[in-house]
């Protein structure tokens, strides 16, 4: 018989809308987490009420990895329309800048990914490769000493990557930064007029945040608009014009669609590889003698080395899923219009699928992660470049510069959304 979860406390200590547990230490978090996975039932959060941001009741928090495949293989039941990257569905004056092909079921969806994967084949990035090892060895070229990890190295190469891949003017590339940085980190302290969290949430700090994600979702909007209308009438050698030109079952993309297309590639592609590679730093410092097995065998190690940091770090912590139709998963009945969160990063650490779930392991196998989001439609497009992105920049760092090392704690950015590091001292 289904039960009705909503009756079901939630220990304080795991109250995923508290915006204190979201601020408390990974290890903290993480027990959280495990206290949730233990319950016999997932449980139920009220969503943050936040002004001018219509709420509904709540969502329920799936954690452990076989309901987050699940639901990731059945999107005509738990689907991602209309929206899968906020709790709350985005007012019209966002969903312009951030209604992307993220927020689609098929067949729309489909017809899209069909269109933007041709710059993701493997003969794509096969000749991207050079491209990459290029870049790669001008940063370290460029390393003078002590620094920023996040600045100096990480955010480097997957901004590079894309900025190019779109054939952005290399004068424009520090806006597209500073303007990806906006939109994800709406809530931090760092990009929300220096207000912390612990001050409250007022209708004034909202307002802020939402005026400044709007007007950085306008400006990339409007860049890559621009740049499709050029490409329109002059086709060049870039994934714009590939964008612009492409036809599936007789539909093109709008110029609307590929701006927001580019934010998506932005935010996923830059914001995530960058956070990988950082969290990759940390964990090979913290674990030395994992960075001694890596070294011993760097070609036959990274690609299991890279899948780890992938599981351990999870770049993504969750995407939200809406209920179609009464489901059963587990004993529990899903209905209509309920609201779930998948969070990849409970997934990651479930103890019924990962041995040692906490331990870091380049060896591990098999290492059925969801980092990259779950199996099915909206498994993510960009997967592959961004191991590719990680394996030529530990390749050329790892060479180069044998000793370099986090060389202090990571500045986190404050976010139930991105498990993102603001910045991170190095040294070598």
């Amino acid at each position: 018989m289904a039960t009705d979860m909503r009756q079901a406390a939630v220990p304080a200590e795991a109250d995923l809308s508290n915006l204190d547990f979201w601020a408390r230490p990974r290890r903290e978090r993480e027990r959280g987490f495990a206290r949730l996975r233990e319950r016999d039932r997932p449980a139920f959060f009220p969503e943050l009420k936040l002004p001018f941001i219509k709420h509904g009741p709540g969502y329920y928090a799936l954690v452990r990895h076989a309901d987050v495949v699940e639901a990731s293989r059945n999107p005509e039941v738990f689907s991602s329309e209309p929206c899968s990257n906020c709790v709350a569905d985005l007012p019209p004056y966002l969903a312009r800048y951030f209604g992307s092909m993220i927020n689609m079921d098929d067949p729309r969806h489909a017809k899209i990914r069909r269109v933007v994967s041709r710059a993701f084949t493997p003969r794509v990035l096969a000749k991207l490769e050079s491209d990459l090892q290029a870049t790669a060895t001008r940063i370290v070229d460029e390393l003078d000493g002590p620094g920023d990890f996040v600045t100096d190295v990480a955010a480097r190469l997957p901004l590079q990557v894309i900025c190019d891949m779109m054939g952005i003017p290399e004068r424009l590339r520090p806006m597209v930064y500073e303007r990806s940085n906006t939109i994800l980190g709406l809530g931090d302290p760092e990009y929300s007029g220096g207000r912390t969290y612990e001050q409250g949430i007022t209708r004034a700090g909202v307002l802020y945040g939402l005026t400044a994600v709007m007007a950085a979702g306008y400006e990339l909007n409007h860049l890559a608009m621009k740049l499709a209308r050029r490409r329109r009438r002059e086709p060049g050698d870039d994934l714009v014009s590939a964008l612009v030109h492409a036809n599936v079952d007789g539909e093109s993309l709008t110029d609307q669609e590929i701006g927001s297309f580019f934010i998506l590639l932005v935010v996923a592609g830059n914001e995530t590889t960058r956070n990988a590679m950082s969290h990759g730093l940390k964990l090979l410092t913290d674990h030395p003698e994992q960075r001694a097995l890596l070294m011993e065998d760097f070609d036959g190690r990274i690609g299991g080395a890279v899948e780890e940091i992938v599981r351990m770090a999870t770049p993504v912590i969750q995407f939200r899923r809406t209920v179609t139709r009464e489901y059963e998963m587990n004993g529990h009945l899903y209905r209509p219009g309920d609201k779930v969160l998948l969070f990849y990063n409970s997934a990651n650490r479930d103890a019924a699928v990962f041995e040692d779930p906490d331990t870091f392991d380049i060896t591990r196998a098999p290492n059925p992660h969801v980092g990259f989001g779950g199996p099915g439609p909206h498994y993510c497009l960009g997967a592959n470049l961004a191991r590719r992105e990680i394996t030529v920049m530990f390749r050329e760092l790892f060479t180069r510069v044998p000793e370099i090392r986090a060389a202090g704690r990571p500045e986190r950015l404050f976010s139930n959304f991105i498990n993102g590091i603001k910045h991170l001292p190095f040294d070598y």
